[in-house]
């Protein structure tokens, strides 16, 4: 078997008594969760996890805090790596690497994880406040190997049948919780949104003010970004349902036993056969990479991990219907505003030709006034009877009256006006 795949878990790093962390460049805190043991804390590198994964860089880079990366779920040789919004993993055929362990967020996913992947076999629960770095002297007492811990394949395959009943692999019970707790976590934010957004609609339907319109535009916003968080957890999962080879991949335990198995019987024939090693090497070397390239195309049976995946599927699109409906609400009432806006708009310039129609009969009024306010000799002027005075007031006003009676019959029928 070859060295790195044997490589032991290496215990965490000591620290004197009463003495304070001394910051190491590229050194972080990893809980490790399995299902022989209880989690402990310890401090590693990236060479030191990448040797202890299979994984390279890239994909470490993937869980870097620093980092923006969009959600993730990548399936390697030896290990899988998950980033779902607030969780990011590395989770292997025999434990979880958790590199945010201290984060608020991922408490409630560390109880789930050990509720349901540490406590299978006896493993004593902790909260994520228990872990503290004394755990990493009680966790250096025995720390055992990779194949201490995975043992033989039978080991593996008994722990499906256990009481008859069929249970996943370590890797899909851990990869489970971290569906479950990223589609909890999606589906909280949604129905908080949802709780807020629809009264804030409703009352600015009501009543339209800057108030209730930067509130609605504050929920848009917070709707989008949610539902592109969303959007890409969806894609991940069906691209991963889609591909059937990235789904054969993620079965790290049965790809460990396939192996262990190989390597055994290569043993067996190298054994029994001492006499004739230089020519058994040959064949040894041939078979190993007949091995090799059989594992490269090796096919399983994935309908175990394509029920998983399509159950928080359909949970995953089932929020983002939410959010579809909730946005089509979002549009209607914006669609529904710009009627009232647009209404508003339409009275005022019925309101503005009221008044310049308004305006030019008094203009007319004006004209008349003016006409007999200018210093020139008429037959009018000559007369001496009063009351003639008051026929030519009331007449201009009639007239205007009347100027303005037949301008607004005239703006109705052909339509200005409502």
């Amino acid at each position: 078997m070859d060295e790195e795949f044997l490589l032991r878990a290496t215990p965490p790093t000591q620290y004197p008594v009463g003495g304070r962390r001394k910051p190491t460049a590229g050194i972080r805190s990893w809980l490790v969760v399995s299902e022989s043991r209880q989690p402990y804390l310890e401090e590693a590198g990236k060479q030191l996890i990448m040797r202890r994964t299979g994984l390279p860089a890239r994909d470490l880079r993937v869980l870097d805090p620093q980092l923006s990366y969009p959600s993730t779920i990548l399936g390697r040789e030896r290990a899988i790596v998950i980033n779902l919004e607030h969780i990011k993993a590395v989770i292997t055929a025999m434990e979880v690497l958790v590199p945010n362990c201290k984060d608020p967020l991922v408490a409630p996913f560390l109880q789930d994880l050990q509720t349901k992947v540490a406590s299978s076999f006896g493993a004593p629960m902790h909260s994520v406040a228990e872990f503290s770095d004394t755990d990493a002297d009680q966790a250096a007492k025995a720390v055992p190997s990779y194949e201490t811990i995975t043992g033989s394949p039978g080991t593996n395959s008994d722990a499906f049948n256990n009481g008859g009943t069929k249970v996943l692999p370590f890797e899909f019970r851990a990869l489970e919780v971290c569906l479950e707790s990223a589609c909890r976590l999606l589906e909280s934010e949604t129905l908080t949104l949802e709780q807020e957004a629809y009264p804030a609609l409703d009352e600015l339907t009501s009543k339209i003010s800057t108030l209730n319109l930067e509130r609605v535009r504050q929920i848009k916003s917070r709707l989008v970004a949610l539902s592109g968080r969303v959007q890409k957890v969806r894609d991940e999962l069906e691209h991963l349902l889609d591909d059937d080879t990235d789904m054969a991949e993620m079965y790290l335990t049965e790809k460990l036993a396939s192996q262990q198995a190989g390597d055994t019987a290569s043993r067996a024939d190298i054994g029994s056969d001492e006499l004739e090693l230089s020519e058994h090497r040959d064949d040894v070397k041939t078979e190993t990479e007949s091995t090799s390239g059989n594992s490269s195309v090796f096919k399983l049976n994935i309908e175990e991990l394509e029920m998983l995946l399509e159950a928080y599927f359909v949970q995953i699109d089932g929020t983002l219907n939410k959010l579809s409906t909730l946005r089509e609400y979002v549009d209607d009432t914006e669609d529904y505003i710009n009627i009232m806006l647009d209404e508003k708009q339409n009275q005022l310039l019925q309101m503005g030709i009221l008044l310049s129609m308004a305006t030019l009969v008094l203009t007319a009024g004006v004209v008349v006034t003016g006409i007999f306010g200018m210093n020139i000799t008429i037959d009018l002027y000559n007369v001496q009877t009063f009351h003639q005075f008051w026929e030519t007031t009331y007449g201009t006003v009639g007239g205007c009256v009347i100027l303005y009676i037949i301008a607004i019959v005239w703006g109705k029928k052909s339509g200005l006006l409502q």
